[in-house]
C-alpha cells in the first residue's frame, strides 16, 4: 500500500442501522496482500470511495474480525449513498491518512474522553485500546452527550465499560423533559464537573460539534486543565486527504496532513477565531 492515491477494491461485509441516519459498516479487502499489510492507528481516517460518484473522508472507528469498520451519517451525495451500501457492494478504499491520539504519551496518566454526537466513533478504537490496556493508565473518564437519550449509539457498550475498572461513564442529553436513570440533563460539558479526575495528570481526547468543544475548553481550564493535555480531531472539507488541495486548512496547519488530531494548545487562536 505504497501509493497514497490509489483506492484498493473493499467489499461491504456487514451493515449496521444504527437510527434512521447512521449506519456503520464493516469492510474487508479484496486483496488477501493489502488486507494482510494495512495497519492504522486509532484517531486516522480512511478515504472511502464510490466508484462514479466520488470519495469521502471517514474516521476509522475500529477493526474487528478482519474487518475495518466505518460509522457513516447520511449527510451529503457521498455518504447518502454509502449508508444505503448492502453487503456485497463494493467501495474503493484509500488510507490511513493523519496522526492519531497520543495514547503512548498518556501512558501513567488519567485518560478523559469526551465526546458528542457522532463524535464518539473517532475515539472508540482509543477507548477499546485503553481498557485492553487498563494497567498502562489511571482512571478513565468517558463522557458523551447527545439531545435525546435514544440518540446514543452503542448503549450496551457504554454500560459495559460502567463495569471496567476505575471507569466512569457520564452520559447527558440536553432536550430531554426527563432523563433515564444514571443520565444527566444538559450538555456534555455540564459533566465536566461531575467527573472525577486528576486535572494535572490527566489526557483529554475530544471530538464532536466544534461548539461543544470550545464550551468544553473553557470548562477544562475553569477546572485547572493545561491546554498541552488536550487534543482534539477536527473535521474540514478534506479532498485529497494529502494536503495538496487545501480546501482544509486552517490558518498554517492541514486538518488532514497535519492533523486531524490537535494539541488544543497549538492551534488555539485559530480555533477559536470565527471563520476558521
Amino acid at each position: 500500500m505504497n501509493d497514497p492515491w490509489t483506492p484498493y477494491s473493499a467489499r461491504v461485509v456487514e451493515r449496521v442501522v444504527e437510527t434512521p441516519d447512521v449506519v456503520t459498516l464493516s469492510l474487508r479487502f479484496t486483496d488477501p496482500e493489502v488486507q494482510q499489510q494495512y495497519r492504522f492507528a486509532c484517531g486516522q481516517f480512511n478515504m472511502l470511495y464510490l466508484f462514479g460518484l466520488g470519495e469521502v473522508p471517514i474516521s476509522i472507528m475500529d477493526y474487528q474480525d478482519g474487518c475495518l469498520q466505518h460509522t457513516i451519517r447520511a449527510v451529503g451525495r457521498v455518504s447518502r449513498k454509502l449508508v444505503a451500501l448492502e453487503p456485497g457492494a463494493m467501495i474503493g478504499l484509500r488510507g490511513p491518512y493523519g496522526n492519531s491520539w497520543p495514547l503512548e504519551a498518556a501512558r501513567g496518566r488519567d485518560l478523559v474522553f469526551i465526546t458528542a454526537g457522532l463524535g464518539c466513533a473517532p475515539v472508540i478504537a482509543a477507548i477499546r485500546r485503553a481498557i485492553a490496556e487498563r494497567d498502562a493508565y489511571r482512571r478513565l473518564i468517558i463522557m458523551q452527550g447527545v439531545k435525546h437519550s435514544e440518540d446514543l449509539l452503542w448503549q450496551a457498550q457504554y454500560d459495559r465499560w460502567r463495569e471496567v475498572p476505575d471507569c466512569e461513564v457520564l452520559l447527558a442529553a440536553s432536550e430531554e423533559a426527563k432523563v433515564p436513570f444514571a443520565w444527566s440533563l444538559g450538555m456534555v460539558t455540564t459533566l465536566i464537573d461531575k467527573a472525577r479526575f486528576d486535572p494535572l495528570n490527566s489526557t483529554v481526547m475530544m471530538c464532536g460539534p466544534e461548539p461543544m468543544m470550545r464550551a468544553s475548553i473553557r470548562a477544562l481550564e475553569n477546572n485547572g486543565v493545561a491546554m498541552d493535555n488536550c487534543y482534539f480531531s477536527l473535521e474540514r472539507n478534506m479532498q485529497c486527504a494529502l494536503g495538496l488541495c487545501g480546501h482544509c486548512q486552517m490558518g498554517s496547519p492541514f486538518i488532514c496532513k497535519n492533523g486531524p488530531i490537535f494539541r488544543v494548545s497549538d492551534v488555539r487562536d485559530w480555533f477559536l477565531l470565527e471563520g476558521y
